[in-house]
């Protein structure tokens, strides 16, 4: 019994008159009428409509509709990474991965907000901070945030965890930003310099204190 995709096909070369295997003329798709110039590029094509899967891992019996898919899925087995970095020559499993990574060597960053951004998943990150998304909720106290790394920084104040450890005195912190301004009080570094009267502070929020006696607000 002929498949969906076989039955495609032939209707397709009774229409086409026929042809070659893969001539470069039009190929229309019977479902949703889209055109391929080969044939073999509508025969891919026509899987996405039939679902069918001929193409089996013989690791963990997982099927694809493409034999492409499959040899990418393989690579997870075998560990091989045939996309090489000329620069600096790692390797890698995808040709995406590759792409990114090379952007680290030349600077490109493609996506932008009026920031710019080397990935897009950066991009789409930053943007959330703009619409004010916080698609990433904490199931013990419903805080929500526009980034996961934000929801896992925020998560250790349930767990305790202290990943972040000074080198001086040994004090842990949950969070990097609160070990680097701890790490000020061995430094004596003070960043923050006040413009009216050259005073430097280790905190912003010292520093935000003291312009009150300048501008006369009131906190």
């Amino acid at each position: 019994m002929a498949t969906r995709a076989e039955s495609h096909l032939k209707q397709e070369k009774v229409e086409s008159g026929g042809g070659k295997q893969d001539s470069p003329r039009t190929h229309k798709c019977g479902e949703c009428g889209k055109e391929f110039r080969y044939l073999s590029e509508l025969k891919r094509h026509l899987l996405t409509h039939t679902g069918e899967k001929a193409y089996r891992c013989e690791e963990c019996n997982k099927v694809f509709s493409l034999l492409g898919s499959l040899k990418r899925h393989n690579r997870t087995h075998t560990g091989e990474k045939s996309y090489r970095c000329e620069e600096c020559g790692r390797c890698f499993l995808e040709l995406g991965d590759l792409k990114r990574h090379v952007r680290t060597h030349t600077g490109e960053q493609p996506y932008r907000c009026s920031k710019q951004f080397s990935e897009l998943g950066s991009l789409k990150e930053h943007v959330r901070t703009h619409a004010g998304e916080t698609p990433y909720r904490c199931e013990e106290c419903d805080w929500s945030f526009c980034t996961l790394s934000g929801l896992k920084t925020h998560m250790r104040t349930h767990t305790g965890e202290k990943h972040y450890r000074c080198e001086e005195c040994s004090r842990q912190f949950s969070q990097l930003g609160n070990l680097k301004r701890h790490m000020r009080t061995h430094t004596g570094e003070k960043p923050y310099k006040c413009e009216e009267c050259s005073r430097q502070f280790s905190r912003m929020g010292n520093l935000k204190t003291h312009m009150r006696t300048h501008t006369g607000d009131k906190p």
